[in-house]
């Protein structure tokens, strides 16, 4: 148990350190580029999510699932590995013979390259998913989190090359001259070649896979299982990223791209509130599993909601009340400030999709992971008309209020499927009103007092005292030391 413990700590600490360069490279990026010149960035890589998710094809959940019944490691792993390679040759063949004709459908033009590079570099890691899920299978951690971190930590090194470094040799160095005509493209490169080293650091895991031991029988359960994973994965997907082509496609050329990489540079301060939800997921989906046999299960999910609301609460308020500072800090370029009052909606959009995967514990327990993909389906349809009808007005705070508007819908239905199907007595009440308190706290003092700093995290305090008091998250020690019983 404790080497279960300790893999999976080091599993989840691993996630949350790999999610932290790109938040750590994204000032870098807004400091140097402006909204035109991040658009590239932002608008490609909101499809590059959709493209990941079909490469794989929930084959590395379909993997764990299947290696539960079968025995054959080698036939599992090769039935796994060439489904992802076959799909990922077909569209590398096509994207590359096709890119030109893409790029013009995609409006971009003028980013052939920057296309080809990205269709490279998601072939590489659709090769490297399947080898990485052969580490974790085998037990090898350290390597897992070796090569990822290095994924990281080279990404990072070269995007502080290309855009900080570079730049200041005219003459060039190690043979290469910075090219302001490339420009963004300077981060696309970044990704591509720490893509391809990962992809060689896992060449010892590619051997297991052969294609003698592929089961078309296999293949065919394995699909089956796979294909609502998928749906619900790009249902996700596109909830998250998809309102920067909407942004691109109904908007004028020019203000467009503009919008575009307003909002998608400042959508990036939103990681705040979401690294606390993945480390959180990470370690209590498990624990979730395995004592949903227990008679006390319920109750514990209840007070588990409870600390993550609270908790999720705080956090928002203390970044809304810092807000102007922290964002601008953050951001490091005026051309962006615009788009800062979006946060607050955001912050709380993130709270709703996080209170969603708690409740989505129900239809996982009962093997109704179909459930999933109907709710992301709702939430997907929602997010597409309120950009569509919305957008040509009002830009990227109709993508805001879209964000939110199928969070929130998404949360209310897996709420009430799930009490039909596996009831919970969550505290609604009690948790309704902390969330009220804190979106009317947050809103009010982020439109009215924000240049008041001192006033507003003198209330984050109070408010955190009496929260945390309630939920019982501060030790009677402490409380005792203050006067406080």
């Amino acid at each position: 148990m404790k080497k279960l413990l300790g893999q999976t700590a080091l599993y989840g600490l691993t996630t949350v350190i790999i999610r932290l360069f790109p938040f750590v490279i994204n000032p870098i990026i807004t400091r140097t580029f402006g909204p035109t010149a991040y658009s590239p960035f932002a608008d490609f890589y909101s499809v590059a999510g959709v493209i990941a998710v079909l490469l794989t094809h929930g084959m590395e959940t379909t993997f764990f699932r299947f290696a539960l019944d079968e025995k054959d490691d080698r036939k599992l792993i090769s039935t796994a590995f060439f489904s992802v390679l076959t799909v990922t040759l077909i569209y590398l063949f096509f994207t590359l013979v096709y890119r030109q004709p893409l790029a013009i459908a995609f409006k971009t033009p003028d980013q052939v390259d920057l296309l080809a590079i990205l269709t490279v570099t998601l072939a590489l890691d659709a090769f490297s998913a399947m080898p990485f899920v052969m580490l974790r299978k085998n037990e090898r951690p350290l390597k897992y989190a070796g090569i990822r971190i290095t994924n990281g930590i080279i990404n990072f090194l070269l995007v502080v090359f290309f855009i900080i470094i570079l730049p200041r040799y005219p003459e060039g160095i190690f043979g290469l001259k910075y090219s302001p005509a490339f420009g963004i493209g300077y981060v696309f490169v970044a990704n591509l070649v720490a893509s391809a080293v990962t992809f060689l650091m896992l060449s010892q895991e590619l051997l297991i896979a052969r294609i003698k031991h592929f089961s078309w029988e296999l293949w065919k359960k394995m699909i089956k299982y796979s294909w609502p994973i998928t749906i619900a994965g790009l249902a996700g997907i596109i909830n998250e990223t998809f309102d920067r082509q909407f942004l691109k496609f109904l908007l004028p050329d020019t203000i467009g791209r503009h919008e575009l990489g307003v909002y998608g540079g400042v959508a990036k301060v939103v990681t705040f509130v979401i690294l606390f939800r993945q480390a959180y997921s990470l370690g209590i989906e498990p624990f979730f599993f395995s004592n949903s046999k227990n008679a006390n299960a319920k109750e514990m999910y209840v007070k588990l909601m409870d600390i993550f609301i609270a908790i999720n609460c705080l956090i928002v308020l203390f970044l809304s009340v810092n807000l102007d500072w922290i964002a601008k800090v953050y951001i490091n370029n005026p051309e962006y400030y615009e788009g800062i009052s979006i946060l607050p909606i955001l912050f709380f959009a993130s709270l709703f999709i996080g209170i969603y995967l708690n409740l989505s514990i129900w239809y996982k327990l009962t093997d109704k992971t179909i459930i999933g993909a109907y709710i992301s389906g709702i939430g997907v349809l929602i997010t597409i008309i309120i950009n569509f009808y919305f957008i040509p007005k009002y830009g990227y705070w109709a993508s805001t209020w879209a964000t939110i508007g199928s969070y929130f819908a998404m949360m209310v239905i897996s709420y009430i499927w799930g009490q039909y199907k596996y009831p919970v007595p969550y505290n609604i009440y009690k948790n309704t009103i902390i969330i009220l308190v804190t979106m009317v706290v947050s809103l009010a003092y982020y439109q009215y007092m924000k240049e008041n700093i001192w006033l507003g995290n003198l209330i984050f305090l109070l408010l955190a005292t009496i929260l945390l008091k309630t939920e019982n998250l501060i030790p009677q020690k402490i409380l005792n030391k203050i006067g406080v019983k």
